[in-house]
């Protein structure tokens, strides 16, 4: 095989050379750069520190912290940013969820302060869900990729590449509820917390009244919503999300602060993320459950819903970090199930008992390498990849298949915008490329 020549040849003006989604991931990068925000008097964010944002609010004689990074190293800096912004002693921490990412440096900001540490009281009776292990060394943070080919991921610039998220940092809450709000009265600072779950089913929304901030937490994001993540979590309660931005809606917030990314300034263009955001997951939900009483397949919706043009268009529903299609799919299976309406797929033949028929058909396992090497060469990535996995399903040592495994999912993961794709393909192109152990 000459995969490194065919590969040169694929035509420059194909669509297969389409770089255009890579182009706008690298650009969203400038979201993370680092940065202190000040929202308005007394409230202020530190944004690119780590994987998530910190807020302070300054109270009478101390400062409560939101959120509180990922890691002990990351807090240390983001306290170092704040300097003199921030007064000790350190009077109340709140995580809008327990998410790592936002819980893991609480030790740091809290000291020796012994401050009251709140939560949704689902925080503390859930217990996190971190999603299933890896299978094929696939990584949709990229955390194992080289500096050359990683760029961010998706809500964050970087998670655990440099730091590692650890549970090292987390102090448990101290002070709970478990209704649909609670109003409290912080070191002189008006707040109120808001049960918004979606993301997270226990995520709160801070409301600061007297100052018109809303601290969404992860509800919001500058990108479309990650309903179904690829890393193997359940989908997430999207009516219940729905239902939540509605509420915030509702605040006519003049600076909405989200959980990762920059801040919104003014009511109207804070409405108009939270509307679009809303109308966009309600548009998919509402599309996808049409399709299952009309008898569509995944398959099918995932090829025909599509977001109207001026969703499509809005900075807050692209797809770096979730995307339709995922969304479209644990949907589905969340409300119809499994099963797509077509008897062939209640028992189906396993991969390999498909694999040795589809092989035999083609008259051998060098005529389908050379189909996939065809098939490399014009640039149809997938469909390279689909006739390596039935070579490999029969041979997984066979090293040609690897090869083109490994340019293909290259080819693919170098086109994508999606942040969470893109680390997937490549780092399992990555451990492919390993090299094989040597038998004993």
């Amino acid at each position: 095989m000459a995969i490194a020549s065919t590969l040169g040849m694929t035509d420059p003006a194909s669509p297969a050379n389409d770089f255009s989604g890579r182009d706008k991931l690298k650009a969203h990068s400038v979201e993370f750069r680092k940065r202190v925000e000040k929202i308005t008097d007394g409230v202020y964010t530190a944004v690119g520190y780590s994987a998530s944002n910190v807020t302070l609010i300054q109270a009478q004689g101390g400062s409560i912290i939101v959120d509180t990074s990922a890691n002990p190293v990351d807090a240390m800096a983001i306290m170092g940013a704040f300097g003199d912004l921030m007064i000790h002693p350190v009077r109340a921490i709140i995580y809008t969820h327990n998410h790592p990412d936002h819980t893991g440096g609480a030790t740091v900001f809290a000291g020796d302060d012994k401050p009251e540490i709140y939560s949704h009281d689902l925080l503390v009776r859930i217990k996190p869900v971190t999603g299933r292990g890896r299978r094929d060394d696939g990584d949709a943070f990229g955390t194992a990729l080289s500096d050359d080919q990683f760029i961010n991921a998706g809500t964050q610039l970087e998670y655990g590449r440099v730091t590692p998220h650890t549970r090292e940092g987390f102090l448990p809450p101290t002070q709970t509820f478990d209704g649909e709000e609670d109003s409290l009265a912080i070191a002189g600072v008006q707040i109120k917390l808001i049960h918004t779950p979606g993301e997270a089913d226990e995520n709160i929304s801070v409301w600061l009244p007297d100052r018109n901030v809303l601290i969404a937490g992860d509800v919001l994001l500058k990108t479309f919503p990650n309903i179904a993540p690829l890393r193997g979590l359940p989908t997430r309660p999207v009516e219940e999300w729905i239902a939540s931005l509605d509420k915030l809606i509702a605040l006519n917030a003049r600076f909405v602060i989200p959980g990762h990314m920059g801040t919104i300034t003014g009511a109207s263009e804070g409405k108009d993320a939270l509307t679009a955001y809303r109308d966009g997951i309600k548009f998919v939900y509402e599309k996808t459950m049409e399709g299952v009483a009309r008898g569509k397949t995944p398959d099918e919706l995932v090829q025909e819903i599509k977001l109207p043009a001026e969703l499509a268009r809005h900075p807050y529903l692209q797809e770096y970090y979730g995307t339709v299609a995922w969304a479209v799919r644990g949907i589905y299976q969340q409300n119809a199930g499994w099963f797509d309406g077509n008897p062939t797929h209640i028992f189906p033949l396993t991969e390999k008992e498909r694999a040795a028929k589809l092989v035999a058909m083609i008259g051998g396992t060098a005529k389908m390498l050379g189909s996939a090497e065809a098939s490399l060469s014009a640039g149809e990535f997938q469909w390279a990849a689909e006739q390596a996995d039935y070579v490999l399903a029969l041979e997984p040592q066979n090293r040609e298949a690897r090869t083109v495994k490994i340019h293909a999912l290259r080819g693919l993961g170098e086109r994508q915008m999606n942040a969470t794709a893109r680390n997937y393909y490549l780092t399992v192109a990555q451990s492919l490329d390993k090299p094989e152990p040597l038998s004993k």
